[in-house]
């Protein structure tokens, strides 16, 4: 028997990095995944007034610190919720707000730095027996694939081939999505996507479709895995008579064919961070854990792998 430990979103929080680290060995796992938005979504600046004195403005609302120990603690807080952190002056974001290309740099410079500590802590603190699976999502810039791709010799990015899970188990990835409202860097048609589908499959020999793993991080249309709020065309949540979001499906059509055509033995997926859950389409088991990650909670599935593809594979949803 394999053991996987599967997790999605962490949206470039340090807390869940740190958990997801402690995963290996709390849950036994021969194989750690960590596929799809690795990276945050916005930047913190800390603007230095004089000595001893600083202030950042998150959400809108500024907060002044008169102590180091303070400010740091939270700036630990935040970054533990996904937030980079810029140590700036006001002449500079003065200067910033007039250059969006260099604040796209700084942005993505910041992405890359993290990503590479994060990935480093790979190597120091996870036993070399265990596999490693690391792959962007649709949020994530390109530039931080170099960034894995740096660390191959201890970490699998597993885009454009198989990978082999165990001796028995041949896994396939792709990170694209539907298009949704956030036109996100990895989005794709879902004419195209399916191409991207067939394409992967198309590497796996027919004798071993029967064990295939899809890595794939767009959920399933139409299951319980991609449930989502839905928005209107100002992007706020619909709400119905009672306050509670409307909830529509959001997941890809081309990957429930792919699965309704194909009946691999395992999807991997992500994205829809409300839609933790897991159900079989035919004889598929298909898993979102979900996400977490402002919270700072590791969510995760776990998989055991029998080495008859015929048996019903057992799943546990766990956080943390």
């Amino acid at each position: 028997m394999t053991r996987i430990f599967h997790s999605v979103d962490a949206h470039g929080s340090n807390l869940v990095w740190k958990k997801y680290l402690s995963a290996a060995s709390s849950y036994k796992a021969d194989v750690i995944l960590l596929c799809g938005d690795l990276t945050g979504k916005a930047v913190v600046p800390v603007i230095k007034i004089k000595e001893n004195e600083w202030f950042i403005n998150p959400f809108g609302k500024e907060e002044k610190f008169n102590s180091k120990k303070k400010l740091e603690e939270r700036l630990e807080s935040l970054s533990n919720q996904g937030y980079y952190i810029f140590e700036t002056t006001k002449d500079e974001v003065a200067s910033l707000q007039r250059d969006p290309k260099k604040v796209e740099s700084i942005f993505a410079n910041l992405m890359r730095e993290r990503l590479g500590e994060w990935l480093e802590m790979v190597e120091e603190r996870i036993p070399k027996e265990i596999k490693v699976v690391v792959m962007p999502g649709n949020d994530d810039i390109f530039d931080i694939d170099e960034v894995i791709k740096a660390h191959e010799d201890r970490i699998i990015y597993p885009l454009k081939k198989v990978v082999y899970i165990d001796d028995k188990h041949p896994m396939i990835s792709v990170e694209y999505v539907n298009p949704s409202p956030w036109e996100t860097p990895r989005e794709a048609a879902e004419p195209n996507l399916m191409i991207m589908l067939e394409a992967e499959h198309a590497k796996v020999d027919e004798k071993e479709r029967q064990y295939l793993i899809c890595n794939f991080h767009a959920p399933p249309y139409n299951t319980t895995l991609d449930l989502a709020p839905k928005l209107d065309k100002n992007l706020n949540v619909v709400t119905r008579l009672d306050g509670s979001p409307e909830m529509v499906h959001v997941g890809s059509k081309s990957v429930r064919d792919f699965f309704e055509r194909y009946q691999p033995r395992l999807g991997l997926h992500g994205h829809i961070h409300e839609a933790a859950a897991d159900q079989k389409i035919g004889r598929t088991k298909v898993v979102n854990p979900g996400s977490d990650y402002q919270a700072g909670v590791l969510r995760g599935y776990v998989v055991d792998l029998t080495q008859d593809p015929n048996d019903e594979l057992k799943v546990w949803r766990v956080e943390g």
